[in-house]
């Protein structure tokens, strides 16, 4: 099988953002640059499904900035064999990271089947799997907590609105986003981390994926960094009194009830 995974580079959740001078984004001087965390769910789904595949390979494949090919070396140290990074602005947007993902994809001889992660811990946009699925044609499960692999297809149990959950079986090729819970992500080994110095990560520009910036569908301006928190207030006395207390701020300061 040819399995592939398009995976993210995402600021630490550690990170203290900061807001660049002129409000059109995040300041990125400084910041430590991690894979993003959903994608390790899809970077170890891939492994397993090829472990079981005598012969299968693994392709990471990353759009972004020069930086990322270091987020793609990650995933081959986990155990990808192959990786693939394509220059995009820093500023792209859902649809021009998807169309470069689906235009790597699709110089590919032959894909199986990609996963990725449900969304980027960065902005939470959970847009491009679908989209990169809806550009290469091919059938979508988002939010996937479970998969079952028969010869060309796969039926997978995913997380809806609620609480419920749907099964889906889909036909291969096909796009399967990673939910937490889908598996237990592997560590690098060290073995691992200088074999992948070594891996080649073939670099794509714009052009050879067939996009532009005219691809980009939304420009953010003025970003705001949310209002610093209110230090909590402590009520003393007993229970009934921090009851009635209690109540009383709520209704009279806070004017939430």
């Amino acid at each position: 099988m040819n399995i592939y995974v398009c995976i993210k580079q995402v600021p630490d959740t550690e990170t203290k953002i900061k807001i660049n001078a002129d409000k059109s984004g995040i300041d990125t001087a400084g910041i430590k640059w991690i894979l993003s965390p959903y994608d390790e769910f899809a970077v170890e789904e891939s492994l397993r499904l090829r472990d079981k595949n005598p012969g299968s390979s693994v392709t990471v494949i990353s759009a972004g900035p020069a930086r990322v090919v270091d987020t793609v070396r990650t995933a081959l140290a986990m155990g990808a064999d192959h990786g693939v990074h394509v220059e995009i602005p820093e500023t792209a947007d859902s649809h021009l990271a998807a169309k470069a993902l689906a235009g790597a994809l699709k110089k590919e001889p032959q894909v199986d089947i990609v996963f990725a992660g449900k969304e980027a811990i960065d902005d939470g946009a959970a847009q491009v799997g679908q989209l990169v699925a809806a550009l290469m044609g091919i059938p979508a499960a988002t939010v996937v907590m479970g998969i079952e692999y028969a010869a060309g297809s796969v039926k997978c149990r995913r997380e809806v609105e609620g609480g419920a959950i749907e099964n889906l079986t889909l036909p291969l090729p096909a796009m399967i986003t990673a939910h937490k819970g889908l598996n237990e992500p592997r560590y690098a080994s060290l073995p691992n981390i200088m074999k992948a110095k070594k891996k080649e990560v073939k670099s794509l520009s714009m052009a050879d994926v067939g996009v532009s910036e005219g691809d980009r569908k939304l420009k953010l301006k003025n970003f705001e960094l949310p209002p610093p928190k209110q230090a909590g207030r402590l009520i003393p006395g007993e229970p009934a009194q921090q009851a009635a207390e209690l109540v009383r701020a709520l209704h009279t300061e806070a004017k939430v009830v």
